[in-house]
Order: structure tokens, then sequence, then C-alpha cells
């Protein structure tokens, strides 16, 4: 048991759900933890952090809830080598970071892996949540999130601002179709169509003055959104140039620099995955299994994982398609003759899903052996050789 000086406001509980009384010189007790114990669970929250100790057996030891400024002071007093395991969720990786920085190894993981640790599903609260977390993270086959780095999230937080420009661009359009529409002004599903006539609405003799006011507006409005959206395009363009590794990836087909900077700023270390089989089955874009008795049986996508990533390579997947079919057959690639095989045996969705499956082994095969893209290097595969012979 080790002393420490904390403010009173911090209120410390311990392990019997009772708040710890401040001593006359304002001193805390504060349960330090020993590498020897078995896991640190921690449930992560905004203002009050519930903590689990367990041992190696698995049996509880300690319990108590944190405020957050006593959690980060409780953090640096945990012993160098400690397991400390959290569900990756918001501000998980900043902590996780914060684990590094004190010499513990923090454990990220996917809430759907520790939701069947909880032992009753009608008994959910903060002290079960971070039981469960501890208990998940002792199992010997559990996966675990990489833990990302600043860079990583700064990139990613671009293409989260774009994404929302992108959503609220398009429900202003939306929305000044819809009170046109009222007036009875009917305008094509064109982004042209309609900031041609918000330039010209003096033309409209038949809307009222005060409606044309709001109009411009909302017209203004909607423009310095695309302003915003194409600075962040500006932005993630530069990123992709000035990153080898995004340079790399768009040497492929359908992979451009927004693609490519999503896919490095995701993925990080590429090698935290065995093969690309796994990183493919990481971005959902294989199909489920329902196999019993030895049948198997596949079923839709899973469309787990990243779904921002698994939308742009579907998307990428179309354009990939687009130009094998233009291509003249003397100038195709190999994988180009291979997309046209699929198009011709197989339905357009199933196509793209391949498409942008093998564009993920492809992603995760450059990223890992830091190679250049080589269109026919499937020609030296032992299997494509097998297979034309």
């Amino acid at each position: 048991m080790s002393k420490k000086r904390l403010p009173t406001s911090y209120g410390l509980k311990g392990h019997d759900g009772s708040c710890a009384q401040p001593s006359t010189e304002g001193e805390v007790s504060v349960n330090t933890i020993s590498a020897a114990a078995g896991v640190v669970g921690v449930d992560l929250a905004k203002n009050v952090f519930s903590i689990c100790e367990v041992d190696g057996c698995g049996r509880v030891l300690r319990r108590q809830d944190l405020r957050r400024d006593a959690f980060a002071l409780w953090l640096a007093q945990v012993a160098a080598g400690t397991v400390v395991a959290m569900e990756a969720c918001s501000g998980a990786h900043h902590w996780a970071r914060r684990c590094v920085e004190y010499g513990l190894n923090p454990r990220l993981m996917a809430a759907q892996f520790v939701k069947p640790f909880r032992k009753s599903s009608g008994a959910k609260n903060d002290r079960n949540d971070a039981e469960a977390i501890a208990t998940a993270a002792r199992q010997g086959n559990m996966r675990f999130v990489p833990v990302k780095d600043v860079d990583q999230q700064v990139r990613l937080s671009w293409h989260r601002v774009r994404e929302g420009y992108k959503v609220e661009s398009r429900a202003i359009g939306n929305r000044l179709r819809g009170l046109l529409a009222e007036f009875g002004v009917i305008v094509a599903q064109s982004d042209l169509a309609l900031r041609r006539l918000l330039a010209d609405l003096d033309a409209q003799s038949g809307l009222p003055a005060q409606f044309k006011e709001l109009l411009r507006d909302l017209s203004e409005h909607w423009k310095q959104l695309r302003v915003h959206h194409d600075a962040c395009d500006a932005r993630i363009e530069a990123q992709a140039r000035a990153d080898a590794r995004c340079v790399r990836l768009r040497g492929i087909i359908g992979i451009g620099s927004i693609t490519a900077d999503a896919a490095v700023a995701t993925v990080g270390n590429a090698r935290e995955f065995k093969q690309g089989r796994q990183m493919s089955a990481w971005l959902g874009l294989v199909p489920t299994q329902h196999s019993s008795g030895g049948h198997a049986r596949l079923g839709a996508i899973s469309c787990r994982g990243d779904a921002y990533l698994r939308t742009l390579l579907i998307q990428g997947a179309r354009s990939s398609l687009q130009r094998a079919k233009a291509v003249a057959t003397e100038n195709a690639t190999p994988e180009q003759l291979w997309i046209r095989s699929l198009d011709g045996r197989m339905p357009f969705g199933k196509v793209i899903v391949a498409i942008a499956n093998k564009h993920a082994r492809q992603i995760w095969a450059i990223l890992a052996h830091e190679v250049d893209y080589d269109a026919h290097a499937c020609l030296n595969d032992p299997m494509h050789r097998q297979h034309a012979a």
C-alpha cells in the first residue's frame, strides 16, 4: 500500500464501493498493482473509470472507480509490465499510448469480443464490464486491436471530417430541392443544375422575396461546405504524395490518394496480420459461414471491420472493373484479364467484392513487405504456372 497526496475531489472508491476518506494531512490511500498480477480491466468513460484487477487464476482481487484525473495519476503508479485491458472505443488509443509511456502493456479488444464474458446480460454496469474486459483479455485466442499512433489518428481525422462535410453538403442540397419544390420549382438531380438555378434566383419571378433571401443564405453555407471539403481533399492528397507507402499503393488500378491514405492510416503495421486473407476478413470482405456436419454454407459478406475503408475499396473495385472492360485485350494486365473472366461468369456484386478482396490482399503485401506494385507478379506464382500448364 502506497501513499500519494491527491485532491479530495478526485472521488476515489475502494473495492467495497465506499469512497476513500482522506486523512487530516490530505492524503488518500491508493492501491498499487504489482506486475505479478494477472490483468487489469478498465471500463473507459468520459468522467468515471471502473477498474477490475484479476489474478492469474481469474479471481477478482480489487475493484475501484476513479474519476478521470485520478485515473491518470493511478495509471502512473501501476507497476511496469502490467497488462491493462480496455475496449477499443473512443479515447482507447489515447489511454493505450499513455500506458506505453508508463511501461505497461495495453490490450485493446473489440466490444463484441468482450460481451460474451459478461456474467449476466441483465446486469450490465461499469463494474461488470470491467470484469468482463479483464476476463476476455486472459483468453489465449483473443484478437487484440493494434494501438494507433498520433499520426494515424490525425490522418484519419481528416477523412472523418471530410465525410462529415460530404454528408452535410448532400443534406443541404436535398433541403434546397425540397424547399423549391414547395413553390413548384423542380430541379434536376445534379449539383450543377441546382447551383445554376441558385445563381440566377432573380429570374424566378414566382418566388417571394423573403424566400429568395433564405435560399441565398443557405446557398452560401452550401458553398462554404464545398470549400472545406475541397480543402480536406487537398490535405489528404498532399499526405498521400509525401508518404512512400501511399505512392506504392497508388500503383494498383482503382486505388487513389484517398483510399491509399486511409489504408495506411487505418492499418498501420500490416505485419500485425499473418497474411492478406486475414486483412480482407478484418475488413469484412469475406462471406459469412453457416457450416455444419462437414457441409460448407457460405452467405453474404460479413461487413465487419472498418466500414469506411471497405466502402473505398468497393468504389475502387467499380473503377477497376470499368478500366478492365475498356482496355484492349493485348494491353490488358493479368489482373484485368482475370476481372474480365469473372465478369463473364459471375453477378456484378460478386465481381465487385472479389476485386475489392484482391485489392485488400495486394495492399497487405505491399505494406507488409515494402515492395512496389507489380501487375505481372502473379505470373511467377507456382500455382499460376501449374494452372497454365
